[in-house]
Formats: C-alpha cells, structure tokens, sequence
C-alpha cells in the first residue's frame, strides 16, 4: 500500500511505501531533504507535520521530544506514512543531482594524528570518481551488513584520495581494527556521497563554524573549499576539545589563520585545569563562541561533532537570535552496535 506526500512549500508530491520511511521515499525519487545519521540521532531531517499521521514504532526517535512532537514536528528518516501525507521541510537543491554509488575502495595510507586518531585515505578504482559536496560523508559497508559513517575531511578539488578522521571508540568493532590489525592495502566498500551537511554558498552572511572532536574532518573540506573558491565571507571556526593533544591539526589551522585573512581559529579546551601553559579559551565551545558573538542573527553557523554538543549549540544559539534556517549541523552519532557484543 502506498501514500501520497505533498511536500510544501514547493508543492511537489511523492509517493511513500508502507515499507519505507517519509526521507527513503523521498531520496528513492529524486527530492533532496535535509539529512544525516538516518537513524533518528541527530534531528537533521525534522519538519513539520501538516496534515496526516505518522508511525515511528514502538519508540519514539531519540531526537524527537515530545515537545517537539505535540508542536506538529516530524522526523522523516523514522516516519512511515499511515495516510496521505502533507509535510513542510526544505528541498535542498544542491545535492539533487548527485549520485549515490557503492564502490570498492582501498587504503592506500594510515597516518596517526594524535593518540586517537587515525588519518585513513582511500583510493577508489581508476575508472571510478566520487562526486560530492564538502561536507558530506560516506558509509563503510561492513562484511555482516553494518555501517560506519564517516565524514568527508577533503574538498572535491582534492579528490585523488578520500580522506577521513577516524577516532579510535574503546571496544569499536570497525574502530579497533582500524588502530590494530588494519594495514595500507586493505580493500573496503564505501557508499556516498550522503548527507546535506555542506558549505551554502547562496548566501552573503558570515560564518560562525564549531567543532567538537572529529567533528573537525567536514568542516576541513569546507574550509578548504572555501579557499579554493576564493569566497571571501569571513569566516571564525572554533575547536572544542578536552586536551591540547586532542586539537589534531591545530598547527594547520593557525598556519591556514596567518596565509588567509578571512579565517580566525579559536581552540577552546574543557579540560585545561592541569595545563599551566594554556592561556587559550576554556570552557565549553559553545559558551567561547557566544562570547565573542552574542547577536548571532546575522550569521550562519555549522557544527559538526557529539550529540551533546550539537543539542547545547541548538538550544543556545537560538536563545542568541540564530534563525532555525541559519544553522547547519552534523552529529557524530556512533552507532548503536559500535561495542562489540559480550
């Protein structure tokens, strides 16, 4: 049995399968909604519900309150579709076109950035290229059917090899094998491109980045991208870490801070207490980014890195005047499997 969804404000309409949620009938057809971990951890895809009701299944999705449930929101990666649909969500035009591949890949080189992180970069096949946005990511399709989604730390002009920041989780399946038993050659399969976590550059605003972690890696791509392209819209990026040993590529970016006149780079460590040398911010990133901009009406703001810090950047940053429509984000959801069975 199928449903029809009516997607405003466009007006545009699909059909959705009640075997299939609202967003894989919609990428299956060719709309691009907004996105990203697909599993109901990061609230990327929500919108709104006009008319019409939902299934989520026995749970509700975690990124979707109840608040935001009685205020007639919807998160469509987890919604299957009980009856004609009418939803309000943002076609994203960029991403349209693209296509989603799955492809053989091999590691052509591992590179330790610090005590947990591994630089991986991966060579497709010579007849194969990868097109993407900066910012997206790609799945490495595992031999018993799970995923890992990993973030794109390249810009598309730097294509000969797809390189990704991968922190070593304690007791990861993928993880672990990639700091121990791992090795250049290796051969995996990737699909992506996916998501819409990329650089908008339809608009003249400033950019307000923030980083926590590996969340770094997407907003590289679009940093370099940015440099690539000449755009020339200032923009501030602000790291989140516990420890200096934990800002991976921070001599870049100062260097990167020095050679272009619009980036500014502020390193932000939470736990500093022991490091009588820092004389940087401390504290949490997103209370060091409201410092220096408590009127962020005027800006647009991406994010990328853990959950928490995605869900304390929304609710402040929206407290600070930033329109809903302004901010872009990528939570670094781990995937609910990532400990290896007892």
């Amino acid at each position: 049995m199928s449903f029809t969804v009516t997607i405003r404000p466009s007006g545009h309409q699909l059909e959705v399968e009640d075997d299939e949620s609202v967003l894989d009938a919609a990428l299956r057809q060719g709309f691009a909604l907004p996105y990203g971990c697909r599993n109901g951890g990061c609230g990327s895809c929500m919108g709104k519900l006009l008319q019409g009701e939902v299934d989520y299944g026995p749970m509700r999705p975690r990124a979707l309150s109840e608040t935001d449930e009685a205020a007639g929101k919807a998160l469509f990666c987890q919604a299957f579709a009980m009856s004609d649909l009418e939803i309000e969500v943002p076609e994203i035009g960029a991403v349209k076109d693209i296509v989603v591949k799955t492809l053989p890949a091999r590691v052509v080189e591992m590179k330790r950035l610090n005590h947990d992180v591994m630089e991986l970069r991966l060579k497709l096949p010579a007849i194969e290229r990868l097109q993407f946005l900066a910012g997206q990511y790609i799945d490495i399709l595992l031999k018993d059917g799970r995923r890992r989604s990993f973030s794109l730390a390249n810009p598309p002009h730097r294509d000969e090899t797809l390189e990704l920041h991968v922190r070593h989780v304690p007791d990861g399946f993928f993880t672990g094998q990639v700091f121990t038993t791992m090795q250049p050659k290796a051969l995996v399969r990737i699909e992506g491109p996916l998501g819409t976590f990329f650089l908008r550059e339809d608009s003249s605003r400033p950019i307000l980045m923030m980083a926590g972690g590996t969340g770094y890696a997407p907003l590289q791509a679009m940093l370099e991208h940015a440099f690539a392209e000449g755009i020339e819209r200032p923009i501030h990026l602000f790291w989140g870490a516990r420890r200096r040993e934990d800002l991976y590529r921070d001599e870049q970016l100062r260097a990167w801070a020095a050679e272009h006149a619009t980036l500014s780079y502020t390193p932000v460590l939470s736990e500093a207490q022991d490091d009588p040398d820092w004389h940087g911010e401390r504290g949490w990133v997103h209370d060091a980014l409201l410092r220096s901009y408590p009127d962020l009406s005027g800006y647009d703001v991406y994010m990328s890195g853990p959950p928490p810090m995605i869900e304390a950047g929304k609710q402040a940053f929206s407290a600070h005047g930033l329109p809903d429509e302004q901010l872009f984000f990528d939570s670094f959801e781990f995937a609910e499997d990532a400990v290896e069975p007892a």
